[in-house]
């Protein structure tokens, strides 16, 4: 979808239409969700921090933005997908992969599909869309890049809306991309790739295999070689669990003091467990991510034998992989995150955390042990009385509790609460 957060804001208010609107947090630590062409006319862009899209465009319209709206939007969008085909693999609200082989001879060529399937998303919701097409998940992820609108100081590019990208010509497109349009190219990687000289797809598809494996280790050496010659075996899943659950916030500011940070990361677990058990889901590895002030990364993890659910059991995980960092001069984010997920109940955990903590204090077995019951009463209350009847005293706000969901804005409301839920 084309600005999709912004997009659905100028559709509810049409007053704001032609202006330069930007979904995110305001604050001095917000970050931009979303935005119109007008704003990325002024090279505001996704992902930047709030203060240097209002250095770049001071006459912005910021919106703290209605998630609950956009997510009620997706579905829409997603029940007009379904008509064309049922294998359909979400990827967030705003965009999804369509493996629509199976439906060439009833509907079309690809092209006809996509040109039907952007013409029905505008008449139906009033909102745009670029499509693109290729044989692989990635070769029409960056088909769909290039047929998206291009805004500039001069006025919109509208794009073709629609590309394709077939099986002659798939490797001159994709070389002609910079390394980091590749899945997992980040930038650490992507400084490992500028080290040896590689710039672009093309540079990296001549590389040595065992060049690239010495670089950037065994698996992920392997995984950019295929993808730099358009390998990209993964199929479209309609049915793909997540990997991972999590939540992190940036504080408005920089905490220095372990106890709070600690009592952040039991908060933000009951959050975690919240989520996990709302998919019927329980995790082995609890993860903490921390960003110190000089904006430089930490994580650590802890696999567990078998899977947890509950907030507790959680929490004393991630506190204790939290009273094990140096917060330094100050923390100024904070996560914690479930991944190695599979479905709850039977097993119970047979784990103990070692973690150094005196001897006799109460262990992530006996914690999931002790609150499974406590949890499903709270579970229980909430399905007959709303999900914000009841929940621990960590969530408690001045408009009384709050239980996070997928439908909280990932970017905060305002610049001392500005959460990150996520799912991958």
């Amino acid at each position: 979808m084309d600005a999709f957060f912004a997009a659905v804001e100028v559709l509810d208010d049409p007053s704001l239409a032609g202006k330069p609107v930007i979904v995110g947090g305001a604050g001095a630590r917000g970050v931009v969700a979303s935005c119109t062409y007008e704003a990325r006319a002024y090279g505001v862009h996704s992902a930047m921090p709030s203060m240097r899209a209002k250095q770049l465009c001071p006459h912005a319209v910021f919106l703290d933005g209605h998630h609950g709206r956009y997510a009620e939007v997706s579905a829409e969008l997603h029940k007009i997908l379904k008509d064309v085909t049922p294998m359909v693999e979400p990827i967030g609200l705003d965009e999804a992969f369509m493996d629509v082989a199976g439906a060439l001879r009833l509907l079309g060529t690809p092209e006809v599909i996509a040109r039907n399937l952007r013409q029905r998303v505008h008449d139906d919701l009033s909102l745009n869309c670029a499509v693109g097409i290729g044989r692989s998940k990635m070769i029409a992820k960056l088909a769909s890049r290039a047929a998206k609108p291009r805004a500039s100081r001069t006025g919109l590019d509208p794009g073709p809306g629609v590309v394709l990208i077939d099986a002659e010509h798939e490797l001159e497109f994709l070389h002609g991309h910079d390394v980091e349009a590749l899945w997992g190219v980040g930038p650490a990687t992507a400084t490992r790739l500028h080290e040896l000289g590689v710039r672009t797809v093309a540079e990296l598809a001549a590389l040595p295999v065992d060049a690239l494996v010495r670089k950037v280790g065994k698996v992920g050496g392997a995984h950019l070689a295929a993808l730099a010659i358009g390998s990209d075996p993964d199929p479209v899943n309609p049915n793909r669990p997540a990997k991972s659950i999590g939540h992190e916030e940036t504080f408005s500011q920089d905490i220095s003091d372990l106890a709070e940070l600690e009592r952040h990361a039991l908060r933000m677990a009951e959050s975690v467990a919240t989520l996990l058990r709302g998919t019927s889901s329980a995790a082995r590895t609890i993860t903490v991510k921390v960003k110190f002030k000089d904006f430089s990364l930490q994580t650590r993890s802890h696999t567990l034998e078998r899977a947890i659910g509950t907030g507790n059991a959680i929490g004393l995980v991630a506190a204790a992989l939290v009273s094990g960092i140096d917060p330094g001069e100050g923390i100024r984010l904070l996560g914690v995150s479930a991944s190695g997920i599979r479905p709850s109940g039977g097993d119970q955990l047979a784990f103990d955390l070692g973690d150094g903590r005196a001897e006799g204090e109460e262990s992530a077995t006996t914690r999931e042990q002790s609150w499974a019951e406590v949890t499903a009463a709270v579970d229980a209350i909430r399905t007959r009385f709303g999900r914000d009847s009841v929940g621990s005293a960590t969530m408690v706000t001045k408009e009384g509790v709050k239980v996070p969901t997928r439908r909280d804005a990932p970017w905060g409301r305002r610049s001392s609460e500005p959460a990150d839920l996520s799912w991958s």
